[in-house]
């Protein structure tokens, strides 16, 4: 039996080695993308992101441990959700390494056959997430996972990538760091389906919570997603929001457990709401859009360099370097095969 087909049948051994494989980008991971690609589209993606030290991890950790306990009174659900956790932590600008500390905070989850979790480095990528994670949470999906809690990077309020990959969009802030100031100004709340002001058990939460609230209620930020019917989808990210989900605000302490369960019956909420809207399509057609179009950039630019003769890129590369042309210019030069 192949890797693929172990994978399926819930090995995580062969998971493991074929999440390996597809970080990597090897070409056995592609192949292993492909054929598993018609089993995935079933779970429930929701994306955590905020700037360090807002608690994500710890977040993470605990609405894991809620989602495998089961049932609650509004979801009527009988049984506990298999988990995927994808962790991605930066890489090193100078080695290229990455800790992939966020496990030492999910210690709580070890020993749980329905939780896999994958920590991968960013090796580079900016937005929050590394290149390959797209093809990561697919798989996980295909081995059937049911709920997947992506956590972002984690580097500060620029991480809108998320929004192209979840369903759900989960912002995580903190009390005493400005964040929801920085949060206004930067529009992170505009991909936020749902905001939860964690520690709430520190000085000026309540401020905290009051002024993201009040900017939501005066429509300063709003949720905002990728329509893929819109004449520039490709190059814009966000489209006008729904009238019908409005962010919610939550409080929780999560080294504590506390406001886990309101946290995962709002997601659970967003994720029926997404189902009966008619949402869930659009976004998933938006999310496999930006991937598509992200591979379709990434193949060509490697084609491009590969029909590059006697070192015209590296000629064009030195004359810019040299000031004697622009970057601009040299691309240019280059596309045309002008260049020399």
């Amino acid at each position: 039996m192949s890797f693929i087909e172990q994978a399926k049948a819930g090995d995580r051994l062969a998971l493991a080695r074929l999440l390996t494989q597809i970080e990597n980008d090897e070409e056995a991971g592609r192949l292993a993308q492909t054929a598993l690609f018609p089993a995935s589209g079933r779970a429930h993606l929701v994306g955590v992101t905020g700037a360090p030290g807002t608690g994500k991890s710890t977040l993470v950790n605990q609405m894991a441990l809620s989602l495998r306990q089961g049932t609650d009174e509004t979801s009527g659900r009988t049984a506990p959700a298999t988990v995927g956790i994808v962790a991605v932590d930066p890489s090193s600008p100078f080695t290229g390494g990455a800790i992939l500390g966020d496990r030492i905070r999910m210690r709580d989850l070890a020993g749980d056959d329905g939780v896999f979790i994958r920590s991968m480095a960013s090796r580079g990528a900016l937005g929050g997430l590394a290149r390959t994670t797209s093809g990561v949470v697919e798989a996980l999906d295909a081995a059937g996972y049911e709920v997947i809690l992506i956590e972002t990077v984690g580097a500060g309020q620029a991480e809108v990538d998320i929004a192209r990959t979840a369903h759900t969009t989960i912002v995580v802030m903190a009390p005493g760091l400005g964040d929801e100031i920085q949060a206004i100004k930067a529009g992170i709340l505009e991909i936020a389906d749902i905001v939860v002001v964690n520690k709430y058990d520190l000085p000026a939460a309540d401020q905290t919570l009051s002024a993201l609230k009040a900017a939501l209620e005066l429509g300063a930020a709003s949720p905002t997603r990728l329509d893929d019917g819109h004449p520039e989808a490709g190059s814009n990210l966000l489209e006008p929001a729904s009238v019908l989900w409005r962010p919610l605000v939550l409080p929780a302490v999560a080294a504590k457990g506390e406001g886990i369960a309101q946290i995962v019956r709002a997601m659970r909420e967003h994720r029926s709401y997404l189902v009966q809207s008619g949402e869930l399509r659009k976004r998933e057609r938006g999310r496999l859009r930006a991937q598509m179009e992200q591979m379709l950039r990434d193949e060509l630019a490697a084609r491009f360099l590969r029909a590059q003769p006697d070192g015209r890129f590296e000629s064009a590369l030195e004359q810019v370097l040299n000031r004697r042309t622009s970057a601009r210019e040299a691309v240019r030069s280059l596309l045309e095969g002008t260049g020399t």
